[in-house]
């Protein structure tokens, strides 16, 4: 046997130890394989351990209004006429009202908020700012902010489809009543003026019209 034919029985031989040694550790792929696993069952599979259960509670009322109550169910029923309808937007929306109002009545200036206020209010609010116009005294008065808010009582007609929400409010003020002599007859410039109302809002739901109307004013 020539040194040639010695070589190749060499080679040919490691050959073969090489594919065998690949074989054991790279496994081998025949007609009978598992398919490769889809990449999204290699994620993490994240356990629910909740459902979201419809009819279920609704956060937006039971927040402002004990569970169960009268003016939860009115708020609820609220809700099913105008669904887009939210409390805490509402709530949002009253304390601004709140001010705007406040601050346009010590004015005197009734004018810039008639779409907010019932007949009945107007009424009220201009017989009022007349009696303190006839005594000759004016009001400086400067809003210093809300220092609390809550939803007091809700009710609803499903005959007339009329909502009504109470809302209590715990305001400050700076407040100066001047006579005509322009003497300080109630209040000061660095006083604070604390001042707790009840308001009541009103407003057919569904209406396009999406203005709610101070009704009754209390504390």
């Amino acid at each position: 046997m020539n040194g040639t034919l010695i070589q190749l029985l060499v080679l040919a031989g490691v050959a073969i130890f090489l594919i065998l040694k690949l074989r054991s550790v790279l496994g081998t792929r025949d007609g009978f394989e598992k398919p490769p696993i889809p990449i999204e069952e290699l994620r993490p599979r994240v356990q629910r351990d909740f459902e979201v259960i419809e009819g279920g509670k609704d956060r937006d009322i039971i927040d402002h209004v004990p569970e169960g109550s009268e003016s939860a169910i009115a708020l609820a029923e609220m809700k099913k006429v105008e669904p887009s309808f939210k409390v805490t937007p509402f709530l949002e929306g009253a304390r601004g009202a709140y001010e705007m109002i406040l601050m346009a009545f010590e004015r005197g200036d009734l004018e810039s908020i008639r779409l907010f206020l019932s007949d009945d209010v107007e009424a009220s609010f201009g017989e009022a700012i007349s009696a303190r116009d006839s005594q000759g005294l004016t009001v400086e008065a400067s809003f210093l902010g809300i220092k609390d808010l809550g939803l007091e009582e809700a009710s609803f007609s499903r005959d007339t489809g009329m909502a009504e929400i109470s809302v209590r409010f715990a305001g400050e003020q700076t407040y100066v009543v001047r006579n005509k002599a322009g003497e300080i007859v109630e209040g000061g410039p660095r006083e604070v003026k604390r001042q707790r109302d009840v308001w009541t809002f009103a407003r057919r739901m569904g209406s396009p019209d999406p203005n709610w109307q101070l009704v009754a004013t209390g504390d």
